[in-house]
């Protein structure tokens, strides 16, 4: 949490945008969450191709399940804030904390209501394009790239 949020994966899909979300918390020093179980070997080699020598230096957390997730936030006390299409605040009208969590679902599926109802808010990114939904890793970069703006916390050098 050196970069003010982490950022959580909620049972990814696809290898590569995982490593590439991997890298982009090693690079700024936020913490990365998974919530199992994934898509995919969390050893497949496309993660490791994708992550590089990042994930040597990414503060990874696995999490076996939601269930266990939520168990560690909730004694946490922090915050958890759901990136989604279905949003109904955008994610540059949000006012972040240090501590939040910013979570994404499922490349495929998204996040279930569970999930949904769990959030403290749902946040969208605004796409005035008229695409679907954007990549998931530039989605990760883009909510991280704002929270860190409001919470003026530099990436953190690597050790």
């Amino acid at each position: 949490m050196a970069g003010g949020c982490d950022i959580a994966l909620y049972q990814p899909d696809i290898p590569g945008n995982t490593g590439a979300i991997l890298r982009l918390a090693a690079c700024l020093g936020v913490g990365a969450h998974i919530i199992e179980p994934a898509g995919f070997d969390l050893s497949d080699r496309t993660l490791k191709r994708a992550g590089m020598d990042y994930l040597e230096i990414a503060a990874m957390t696995r999490h076996l399940s939601w269930e266990a997730f939520e168990q560690m936030r909730r004694a946490t006390g922090r915050r958890l804030l759901l990136f989604t299409t279905s949003g109904d605040t955008p994610y540059t009208a949000f006012e972040f904390r240090q501590g939040d969590i910013l979570l994404f679902g499922r490349e495929t599926s998204g996040a279930p209501e569970a999930v949904h109802a769990a959030a403290d808010a749902r946040l969208l990114i605004p796409m005035p394009g008229g695409g679907r939904s954007l990549n998931l890793a530039m989605s990760a970069a883009m909510a991280a790239g704002e929270a860190m703006r409001q919470l003026q916390t530099p990436p953190q050098p690597r050790q």
